[in-house]
């Protein structure tokens, strides 16, 4: 088994992961669980089923902080992984963020940027889950540590899983998303940036 990374950037709070909120630290509080994995589930299945995908029930909104996310009740699967590494983080359990470049519907560009998260888990290492929501047909995403089931397959020429777990969202994609008015807007110029380069 390869050695531990330094967890120390994935327990950071930021303007984007603000755990530090209020009303983001209560909820994480009420979720903690006697282990590691019943606290990640609990946080998981909350945002999974609590925070309502904007695609899937119609919402405009388009939050990107945690605070706004919570505050807001909906969001892109971005701002409900923000929410997830930020009730994860006020546990103490380091967290952070992974994503795939789909095709938005069916299998020609455009291209979208999908976000899920992923969390530090003693004896397991990084478990990558996907808090999207169920609200899709076809997607029925669980937090199973040692089985991974993401909501979308790979299957189309152009997509991809990358495999790095960053410490902070990507900041063109956050940018981005600030700049989005609504969904309706978003939905005619999906966000499809690249990687940041390493430093």
């Amino acid at each position: 088994m390869s050695a531990q990374p330094d967890l120390t950037p994935y327990l950071a709070a930021s303007d984007v992961v603000d755990f530090d909120h209020p009303d983001v630290a209560a909820l994480a509080a009420s979720l903690a669980a006697p282990t590691q994995i019943d606290t990640a589930r609990n946080c998981f299945n909350w945002v999974r089923d609590r925070i309502e995908h904007c695609i899937d029930f119609q919402r405009e909104e388009v939050p990107v902080s945690a605070s706004d996310t919570l505050a807001t009740g909906t969001g892109f699967c971005h701002a409900k992984s923000h929410l997830l590494v930020a009730l994860w983080r006020a546990n103490g359990l380091p967290g952070g963020f992974s994503y795939q470049r789909l095709t938005w519907d069916g299998p020609n560009p455009p291209y979208c940027l999908h976000g899920f998260a992923a969390v530090w888990l003693d004896g397991h290492g990084w478990y990558r889950c996907d808090a999207r929501g169920n609200s899709k047909p076809g997607i029925d995403c669980q937090f199973t540590p040692g089985a991974e089931n993401l909501a979308f397959p790979v299957q189309y020429p152009g997509e991809c899983t990358y495999q790095e777990v960053w410490a902070a969202p990507w900041p063109e994609l956050v940018e981005r998303l600030y700049a989005s008015d609504s969904v309706s807007q978003y939905r005619t110029a999906p966000i499809d940036p690249n990687p940041p380069v390493s430093e």
